[in-house]
């Protein structure tokens, strides 16, 4: 492969008309894009956001409901309503990983409550 000079490929732009097609497919980008959306305007921007204790609280319940699907599907396993040991199986490590995460969360918010409080003021 060679190294073309800028003279070279402003003399292939020239011959191959590429400034045209640009102009065209630029042209016609255009008028594909929608802008619908910005003519609305920043003032019906909806705050849909949640505080940190509904973040938690919501973290906590889908915590809490994995835990009751795997121990629910341990129970069909053991009474042999289920023969599937692999969604069996499965059911339990996403619930103990949601666990852990939790765990590590829990954590990380008592050491910075914890560093919060050895402040000087």
């Amino acid at each position: 492969m060679s190294i073309e000079t800028v003279g070279s490929s402003a003399s292939l732009i020239k011959n191959n008309n590429a400034e045209s097609w640009v102009k065209k497919n630029d042209l016609e980008v255009n008028k594909m894009l929608d802008y619908s959306d910005l003519k609305k305007g920043v003032n019906s921007y909806q705050d849909n956001s949640k505080t940190f204790s509904e973040f938690l609280e919501d973290s906590l319940i889908k915590v809490n409901d994995l835990q009751k699907k795997a121990n629910e599907s341990i129970e069909k396993l053991a009474t042999g309503k289920s023969k599937n040991i692999h969604e069996t199986l499965l059911m339990v490590e996403k619930a103990d990983i949601a666990f852990k995460a939790m765990n590590q969360m829990r954590l990380k918010v008592l050491d910075a409550y914890k560093e919060v409080m050895r402040m000087q003021v």
